[in-house]
């Protein structure tokens, strides 16, 4: 990931609202990135997260992220801005702002320059832009019918939804990648992507119109070797590349161009921390593609770019968009800046996730290498996770008497065909079926995962099981 910058002092400083071409709101003074100047301590981020509950032990930060207050009082600056006079929020505020927003994450991520970035709710946002356009490409004969559409067995449920309910619908064929989990190496993905295109391809009978590939994928939560697999669909002709990156700025580096899709989308809001909700979509600039975009919300922008499109779909409260430079002056108050946190989370995760597998007799799902800032870690097999049902009841137990908020995945293989004996049982013998997926942000503290650690371990000793949890009729069933 680039260096990152804020776009400049103007908005920072704030400028009066009556002055044609305002950028930004009068600003509150804040530490600001530079030269010589102090990394921010431990109590200021503390202070910065005190809204969060201390009661528990918040080790989930991957799914809804988490926002600082300096940047939630940036947010309300700019909500107070349009509440005080609409009009001249409307006329002389807004573009600006959201102008040096796609300008911040431009930088950030090593786009060409700002007309490639826009501006969306969420990445499922980004994903209906998408796939609005390839079911276009099928009704206008672009496209024939049975051709393919390429994604991972573990994409993201929202993102499988867009894909079926705009381009199967069309009349793609939808082809699914057998990720393999435990996972020990990126060969094992490559070598089930490069088959699963073979399948998609049947023999050069069929077209490959998009492949949708994971940066991350959510659960299990995996790193994918992401620039490789574009590489073989370049190599392979597929029509295009979709990287869904819900999880990656803030997690991992990020050169999108570098990296070569044709789309590349990702939320600022899980480990960017900009308020819910914000991502982008980045589309080169010299793709004719990039024209034929267009935001399913339809408003008075409608034709003039999705850069615009995306800035104005009706009134609404964009000022989760309009404070991603003061994001970047947050992330900058520490020390070696975004790259510097993601380093340090990514070594936090893997040593508590360690922490935890060593405390339990398991294993972690990947290796530290195929992990940014969540990490996969096996429960213990006496627990008896049978069913996704079993994970949502005991990650409820978890929250309720523990007051421990953490994601589980139940594993229907147990283990893949390849996996290592090391990564199938536990140090019992007994199959390990469940995990957790831990995150580590710069809020969280051993503590928490402690926590974790004991609650798990007093169920065990409990001879607590998943099957106390089900319903009679279930527990009949399943016996």
């Amino acid at each position: 990931m680039a260096s990152l910058q804020s776009g400049g002092d103007a908005a920072a400083n704030g400028v009066d609202a009556d002055v044609d071409g305002a950028a930004s709101p009068p600003s509150a003074k804040r530490p600001r990135a530079g030269a010589g100047a102090a990394a921010i301590t431990d109590a200021e981020v503390r202070a910065e997260f005190a809204h969060h509950d201390r009661a528990v032990a918040r080790l989930n930060n991957g799914t809804f992220g988490c926002c600082p207050a300096s940047v939630l009082a940036a947010r309300a600056r700019w909500q107070r801005l349009f509440l005080s006079q609409p009009d001249a929020f409307y006329f002389h505020h807004l573009q600006p702002g959201l102008a040096r927003s796609r300008a911040a994450v431009a930088a950030a991520v090593g786009a060409g320059d700002a007309s490639e970035v826009s501006l969306v709710d969420n990445v499922t946002t980004a994903a209906a832009i998408i796939m609005q356009h390839v079911a276009w490409s099928f009704a206008e004969g672009d496209f024939a019918r049975g051709d393919v559409v390429l994604m991972f067995l573990y994409t993201y449920c929202s993102i499988k939804n867009s894909i079926h309910a705009y381009v199967a619908r069309a009349g793609a064929t939808v082809v699914e990648v057998p990720l393999p989990f435990p996972v020990s190496s990126p060969d094992a993905i490559v070598a089930e992507f490069r088959a699963a295109l073979a399948v998609a391809r049947d023999g050069g009978r069929r077209r490959v119109r998009l492949a949708v590939i994971d940066h991350i994928t959510a659960m299990p939560t995996v790193l994918i070797p992401v620039k490789e697999l574009v590489a073989i669909c370049r190599e392979e002709g597929v029509d295009k590349v979709f990287v869904d990156a819900a999880h990656a700025v803030g997690q991992v580096p990020v050169d999108v161009r570098d990296i070569g899709a044709d789309f590349y989308a990702s939320n600022l809001h899980k480990w960017f921390f900009c308020p819910s909700a914000v991502a982008f979509i980045h589309t080169r600039k010299d793709d004719p593609v990039s024209s034929k975009l267009h935001h399913p919300v339809v408003s008075s922008e409608y034709g003039n770019g999705l850069p615009m499109e995306s800035a104005w779909i009706g009134v609404r409260d964009y000022s989760a968009q309009l404070v991603v430079p003061d994001v970047v002056d947050f992330v900058n108050r520490f020390d070696g800046g975004v790259e510097g946190i993601r380093r340090r989370n990514h070594d936090k995760v893997v040593e508590m996730g360690t922490m935890l597998a060593a405390a339990w007799g398991t294993f972690l799902g990947t290796p530290p290498e195929m992990c940014g800032s969540m990490l996969m870690v096996g429960l213990p097999g006496s627990l008896g996770v049978g069913s996704e049902d079993d994970a949502v009841g005991l990650r409820t137990m978890l929250r309720k008497q523990f007051k421990v908020e953490v994601p589980l995945y139940y594993n229907s293989k147990a283990a893949a065909a390849d996996a290592p004996p090391e990564m199938v049982k536990d140090g019992n013998g007994d199959p390990v079926t469940g995990y957790v997926r831990i995150s580590h942000q710069v809020y969280n503290v051993r503590e928490e995962y402690e926590a974790l650690r004991d609650a798990v371990a007093k169920l065990v000793a409990d001879g607590f099981t998943c099957s106390k949890l089900r319903p009679p009729e279930k527990e009949e069933t399943l016996a």
